[in-house]
C-alpha cells in the first residue's frame, strides 16, 4: 500500500464522529411504536441494535487481494478489521489450517448506527434494480443477514484505487428474542425489507 494512501485512510479512521441521528430517532419514534404494539412493560424489553458483522472472504493465501480487502473494509466502516484464519484443513479447497482467509469487521455502539443509517439511506439504493431486501433472512433470533455482490455501492470507496469486485456479507444483530419483533424494528429503523 502506498504511504499516502495509508496515511489517508488513517486519518479517515480517527475523526470524532457526531452523535447519530438514528438515536434520536429510536428513542422518539421507535420505541414508543414497539412498546405500543408488542405490550412491553419495560423500555429494556425492546428490541435495540447490538452489533453489526461485515464479513469478507478471499481466495485462501493472496496477500495482495487480501491488503486490498482490508483497505476496502476500513474504508467501508472506519475501523481496522481482523483477518481470518481458516480453523481446520480441506483439502478439496486446497486449504491449510491457519491460511489466511479473509477479513472480519465488527460494529458496535454509535459507529453501529452510523453504518446501518448509511447502509439503508445511501448504500442499498444505490444497488442497480433494488426492489427491497428479502424478508427471510432472519435466523430464528432476531438477527439479520444480507450480501452485497459489490463494495462499490458504498461512496467510500475510490474508483481509482479499484482493482476487482468483492462480495461482502452483512449480519445485523439486535437483541430481539424473536424474527417478527426484529422485523418490526428493522423496517421502522429504515431498512428496506420487503413485505412477505
Amino acid at each position: 500500500m502506498a504511504k499516502k494512501d495509508k496515511e489517508s485512510t488513517e486519518a479517515a479512521v480517527q475523526v470524532k464522529l457526531p452523535a447519530p441521528r438514528l438515536k434520536k430517532h429510536y428513542k422518539e419514534n421507535v420505541l414508543p411504536k414497539l412498546m405500543e404494539q408488542f405490550k412491553y412493560t419495560s423500555i429494556m424489553q425492546a428490541p435495540r441494535l447490538e452489533k453489526i458483522v461485515i464479513n469478507m472472504g478471499i481466495k485462501a493465501n493472496d496477500d495482495k487481494n487480501l491488503e486490498n480487502s482490508v483497505r476496502d473494509l476500513l474504508l467501508i466502516a472506519g475501523q481496522k478489521p481482523v483477518i481470518t484464519k481458516a480453523r481446520k484443513a480441506i483439502s478439496n479447497f486446497k486449504l491449510r489450517q491457519g491460511m489466511k482467509v479473509g477479513a472480519k469487521v465488527t460494529l458496535r455502539g454509535d459507529r453501529a448506527h452510523h453504518f446501518f443509517d448509511r447502509l439503508a439511506s445511501v448504500v442499498l439504493p444505490r444497488i442497480r434494480d433494488f426492489q427491497g431486501l428479502s424478508p427471510n433472512s432472519f435466523d430464528g433470533r432476531g438477527n439479520y443477514s444480507l450480501g452485497l455482490k459489490e463494495q462499490l455501492v458504498f461512496p467510500e470507496i475510490p474508483y481509482d484505487s479499484f482493482d476487482r469486485i468483492r462480495g461482502m456479507d452483512i449480519v445485523i444483530c439486535t437483541t430481539a428474542r424473536t424474527d417478527e419483533e426484529s422485523r418490526v424494528f428493522l423496517k421502522a429503523m429504515g431498512l428496506p425489507l420487503r413485505e412477505k
